[in-house]
């Protein structure tokens, strides 16, 4: 059973950072294209950065380039969002996908930058 569980959220000021983690089960991610998304209150789901499977090619939105890094621990299954300066409009729920010939879902976790 594939499961991506997230952690690291919560609330924080303006300028400040949070590391998200999302760990992985019923799969290997070393066969997945992996990605962080967000989606604020009344708006549509949005991608963040993705990591495709060889590990070679990274893309983020550009509001987060230079401020947010993904990352993948290949022993631990497991994949990071390292997220500095954080901004109000980072605010948003964040989720953990995978893509393994099907798409699966973290159930997602809250980021608040707010003073």
């Amino acid at each position: 059973q594939v499961q991506l569980v997230e952690s690291g959220g919560g609330l924080v000021q303006p300028g400040g950072s949070l590391r998200l983690t999302c760990v992985a089960s019923g799969f290997t991610i070393a066969t997945a294209s992996m990605s962080w998304y967000r989606q604020a209150p009344g708006k549509e789901r949005e991608p963040v950065a993705s990591i495709n499977r060889v590990g070679d090619m990274i893309n983020y939105r550009a509001s987060v380039k230079g401020r947010f890094t993904i990352s993948r621990d290949l022993d631990k299954n497991t994949i990071y969002l390292q997220m500095n300066n954080l901004k109000p409009e980072d605010t948003a729920v964040y989720f953990c996908s995978a893509d393994d010939q099907k798409i699966y879902w973290g159930q997602g976790i809250q980021v608040t930058v707010s003073s």
